[in-house]
């Protein structure tokens, strides 16, 4: 059981199955990443009267192409100028 600093195979199949784990696991720390961002933007926009899946379906028909993360930063970092940003969207 362990075996791995002593015997070569099961040091070998540590690291492949290592590398397995961190190939899915780089692919899913964005996924989390953007939920992350979408629950803070989510939180904010509250605090402004707005619902996030509506405030996003305003933003895409006034054609302004800005992602999740920044406007996330800028909930959190510059609520004032996220204020005049939400105003300035509905």
């Amino acid at each position: 059981m362990w075996r791995r600093k002593s015997h070569y195979r099961a040091a070998k199949e540590a690291l492949l199955k290592a590398g397995k784990y961190a190939y899915r696991d780089r692919r899913n720390k964005k996924r989390t990443f953007r939920s992350l961002w979408i629950l803070r933007l989510n939180a904010a926009l509250r605090e402004h009267g707005e619902k996030y899946s509506s405030f996003i379906k305003k933003l895409t028909d006034k054609k302004i192409a800005i992602d999740r993360k920044v406007l996330s930063q800028m909930a959190m970092k510059q609520p004032e100028q996220f204020k005049k940003f939400v105003e300035s969207v509905k």
